[in-house]
């Protein structure tokens, strides 16, 4: 488990590729959107009042019902103490905002940093260590600001994931906001203005550090604001693992350019990288969202990382032109000879018979992961079930979009309408309020599935950089 999305000041830079067309990007971009789509789901009672909410962080091409954008990258350098956000560019479709946006932006995100510096500048001393009633209201007024920090946080950045957390119940959509700022600060370390200037070395050390920084907040001894609001995120909910935050700091070294992957020789190297950067989010908001009666968390795992990574598939084959101007090819390199397409040939946007095969073979593995994620509905409590069966509906017709474009990812963009989301809506809801009976068997039979909600993977060694300035 791309948190979602920015301020603006940074203007994205145009670079063409050898497909003859230019890409917006950044430093580099990544493929996170699945991530957070179900939480940016969150905004469909926006657009169908009574409809209650789920949950990315970030979705490239969210499934939110009120956009169509690809999403919008991350913001601020969420360095903790002090000085934890700085303004920086945001990418929606390739389109940077307008310069009136822009300056409104940078005033608002100027209005956040004060507000961090006065959260977090002594304010934080010793309150893991609060036992008489002064220390716990001082604790309680300084949480309440860090809760209020972390919605505005969410509004600035996630205005459409936002809207939509107001139609949870106030103690799940404080902790998804809590949530939500945390995988955007472990996000920008990779991608933030400040990542844009530093080297892989100081980037793996940032890395490290936040990893060692997340074991202090599941232990209740917070560093800032935002810290203690995830410390009490963790104390309401006693169920909160934190593997998947682990998964999401790992996911985000494959990441660090020069050190990273650009290419991924077997599926099951795409696959762990689909968990790592969206999967996880599943596993980090299921607590919140509940489960219904009968059924564990545990039971209910399997599909919830199941559906980010079928969001995340759908990204990357949606985008894969997009990459190859990027110089990155997701799409596994052991599939590309299976179905006799040379990986130059991406490269070069090269459209023939082999290719729309190679497709047909990822679209149907994708299905297959939404599939898995559908056995999910049912296990979910009632509030929870909307927004993951409208993911599961309006992002799944990326994949019938790239089919209607003859496979044609290179030059064609697969998106849906504002109005066919919300046409989608309606069924929809009907199957929500009739998921069907739960069942827990998985059947494998026709793609291998990893268990990554069954695995106590190795944490892996942060890579050796070389110098800061080697990239």
């Amino acid at each position: 488990m791309g948190a979602p999305h920015r301020i603006a000041c940074t203007v994205p830079r145009e670079r063409t590729g050898a497909l003859g067309r230019t890409a917006t990007t950044t430093t580099h971009r990544r493929r996170r959107g699945g991530r957070w789509a179900w939480l940016a789901v969150l905004a469909l009672p926006s657009c169908a009042r009574g409809f209650t909410g789920f949950s990315q962080v970030d979705v490239r091409a969210t499934a939110a019902v009120a956009t169509g954008t690809r999403g919008q990258r991350h913001v601020g350098r969420w360095s903790g103490g002090s000085s934890w956000l700085r303004a920086r560019g945001e990418a929606a479709r390739g389109e940077a905002r307008s310069v009136s946006a822009v300056r409104m932006s940078t005033s608002t995100g100027a209005a956040a940093v004060d507000n961090a510096k006065r959260l977090t500048d002594g304010d934080l001393k010793n309150l893991e260590l609060a036992r008489g009633p002064a220390e716990n209201q001082r604790r309680r007024m300084v949480l309440n600001q860090a809760y209020q920090e972390c919605e505005r946080i969410t509004g600035i950045f996630a205005k459409t994931f936002y809207l939509g957390t107001k139609f949870m119940s106030p103690v799940a959509r404080k902790a998804v906001w809590a949530i939500y700022v945390w995988c955007r600060r472990t996000d920008d370390i990779v991608d933030g203005p400040r990542a844009m200037v530093r080297g892989k070395k100081s980037m793996q050390q940032d890395l490290k550090d936040w990893a060692v920084r997340l074991d202090d907040v599941f232990k209740g001894k917070p560093r800032d604001s935002l810290d203690l609001a995830l410390v009490d995120v963790r104390e309401n909910y006693p169920s909160l693992p934190i593997a998947p935050f682990k998964d999401m700091i790992d996911g985000m070294v494959m990441d660090v350019p020069g050190i990273g992957k650009n290419r991924y020789q077997t599926f099951e190297e795409l696959e762990l990288y689909c968990y790592r950067v969206a999967g996880t989010v599943g596993l980090m908001v299921l607590p919140i969202l509940g489960t219904a009666e009968g059924v564990s968390e545990e039971d209910a795992k399997f599909p919830a990382l199941s559906l980010g990574i079928a969001l995340q598939l759908t990204n990357i084959l949606r985008d894969v032109g997009e990459d190859a101007v990027r110089g990155r090819i997701y799409l596994p390199l052991e599939d590309l000879e299976k179905f006799g397409v040379d990986p130059e040939n991406i490269m070069n946007g090269i459209l023939d018979s082999n290719y729309k095969e190679l497709m047909r073979y990822q679209i149907a593995r994708a299905r297959f992961y939404y599939k898995q994620a559908a056995r999910g509905i049912p296990m979910l409590s009632p509030e929870g079930r909307l927004p993951v069966q409208a993911s599961l509906d309006m992002y799944g017709k990326i994949l019938t979009a790239i089919e209607s474009n003859n496979f044609d990812n290179f030059r064609k963009r697969a998106y849906i309408s504002k109005t066919e989301k919300l046409l989608t809506l309606p069924f929809s809801y009907l199957k929500s309020l009739n998921p069907g009976k739960v069942n827990t068997n998985i059947d494998d039979s026709e793609f291998k599935l990893t268990r990554f909600d069954r695995l106590e993977m190795e944490r892996e060694a942060f890579p050796t950089g070389n110098a800061d300035d080697d990239f």
